[in-house]
C-alpha cells in the first residue's frame, strides 16, 4: 500500500519508522529532511550517465538503463540496510520532487506488504517550507538573546535551558562552528548553507512558538554559515540577558573549551594569522610566542582583553540596547554555570510575564 503524504508537520511524520532519502549521495549531503537516511536509487555517478543520456541521447534508452539501476540497488537495500525490518515496518520515501526515483522505490517496497508512504513534490516540498518559514515570512520570531563576552559558557547555559523550563535553540551546535576564527570544529565539518537551514527549521517548528526561544548573541555568520534573514531581523529585534564573568575565569573556560582546537597541529597559528589586518605586528608576535610556549591561557587573556572584549564592546554601542537583567556566572566552575542557567531561565520566564500577549 502507498500512502501519499502532503503534511509536513512533525506529527504526520512521527508515525513512519524511517523517512527514506531515494537521491543520489551528493544529493543528500547537500540537504534533506533531519532524521533521513540515504538509501539512493542512483549513485552519483548513474545519475550523471542516465542525465547524459536523457539529454544527449535517447529518452527511452535512458529510462530503461536507469530502472536496471534501480532495481539492483533497491534489491542491495532490501538485501543490506532493510533486511532486518519487520512486517509492520511503515517507511516514508522521498527523492528530489517526488517522481520517478521515489515511486519506483515506494512500489518495490510495498510489494513486501509495507505501508510505505510518498512525501508529495520530494525534497522541493521541504525546501520550500524552509524558505518560507526561515527567510520569507514577515512575523518576528520570539526570541531572547544570551549576551556576553567570549568565555562566559553562553553555549553551556544555552544547553542548559531546557532542563529548566526554558526554550532554546544552540545556533554554534547546529552550524558545527563557535563563531570566530578560533571556533571551527577541527573533527567536525560546517553543513551546507541549505542543511544548516533545514536543521534550523526543523528545531524551530519542534517548538512553541507563542513563549520566547532562547539563542545565543551571534553576528549574522557563524563560520561559513548566515544566519535566515527572519533569524537575523528577529535576533535583532529581541530582548537581551548578558552573562558576567571575570577575564581570568573566561580565560581559564575558553582553554578547556577549545581543547581539541588546541591540539590540532597549526590550528592555533592559523587562526592569529586571520588577525594580522586588525593589530599591530609586534601584537601579532606576542600571540605567536604564547602560543609556541603553549602559554594557552596568557594567551585567552590576551586575546580577550585586545581583540573580543572590545569588539563585543563596539557591537553593544552599536545594538544601543541595555540588557533586560545581567547574571553572574561566577567562576564558571560546573556549579556557576548550572546556576546561571537557573537565573537565565527564570529571567526568561520574567520577561516572557512581561511581554504583551
Amino acid at each position: 500500500m502507498i500512502e501519499k503524504i502532503s503534511s509536513l508537520a512533525p506529527e504526520t511524520l512521527a508515525p513512519f519508522d524511517a523517512i527514506i532519502d531515494v537521491r543520489s549521495p551528493a544529493e543528500f549531503a547537500e540537504d534533506r529532511i533531519p532524521g533521513a537516511i540515504n538509501l539512493p536509487v542512483l549513485t552519483d555517478e548513474e545519475r550523471a550517465e542516465v542525465g547524459t543520456i536523457y539529454v544527449r541521447d535517447s529518452r527511452f534508452r535512458a529510462r530503461r538503463i536507469g530502472a536496471a539501476y534501480v532495481a539492483r540497488n533497491v534489491a542491495g537495500h532490501l538485501e543490506t540496510a532493510l533486511a532486518e525490518r519487520g512486517p509492520k515496518f511503515r517507511p516514508l520515501v522521498y527523492c528530489w520532487r517526488g517522481g520517478m526515483r521515489s515511486n519506483a522505490m515506494a512500489t518495490i517496497l510495498s510489494q513486501t506488504g509495507w505501508r510505505v508512504g510518498v512525501l508529495e513534490g520530494g525534497y522541493k516540498t521541504w525546501r520550500r517550507a524552509v524558505v518560507d518559514a526561515m527567510s520569507q515570512a514577515a512575523t518576528p520570531i520570539n526570541l531572547i538573546l544570551i549576551d556576553g563576552q567570549t568565555g562566559t559558557a553562553k553555549t553551556d547555559i544555552i544547553r542548559k535551558l531546557s532542563a529548566n523550563g526554558a526554550q532554546a535553540i544552540d545556533l554554534e551546535g547546529l552550524a558545527a562552528h563557535k563563531g570566530s576564527v578560533f571556533g571551527g570544529d577541527a573533527a567536525l565539518a560546517q553543513p551546507s548553507q541549505k542543511l544548516f537551514e533545514s536543521r534550523l527549521f526543523d528545531a524551530f517548528r519542534r517548538l512553541d512558538s507563542a513563549a520566547p526561544i532562547a539563542v545565543e548573541a551571534e553576528s549574522r555568520r557563524i563560520g561559513k554559515i548566515n544566519l535566515p534573514a527572519r533569524i537575523w531581523s528577529s535576533m535583532r529585534a529581541a530582548p537581551r540577558l548578558l552573562i558576567r564573568a571575570g577575564t581570568k575565569a573566561r580565560a581559564r573556560y575558553v582553554v578547556d573549551a577549545y581543547r581539541d582546537f588546541i591540539a590540532t597541529e597549526g590550528a592555533l597559528e592559523t587562526a592569529i594569522d586571520k588577525l594580522r589586518p586588525f593589530h599591530p605586528k609586534d601584537t601579532i608576535a606576542q600571540w605567536v610566542s604564547l602560543a609556541a610556549a603553549r602559554d594557552y591561557g596568557a594567551l585567552a587573556e590576551a586575546l580577550m582583553r585586545a581583540h573580543y572584549d572590545p569588539l563585543y564592546e563596539r557591537a553593544r554601542v552599536r545594538n544601543g540596547t541595555s540588557p533586560s537583567a545581567i547574571i553572574d556566572a561566577g567562576d564558571l566552575s560546573v556549579d556557576e554555570i548550572e546556576e546561571a542557567a537557573r537565573q537565565t531561565a527564570r529571567a526568561i520566564a520574567s520577561l516572557s510575564r512581561r511581554s504583551p500577549p
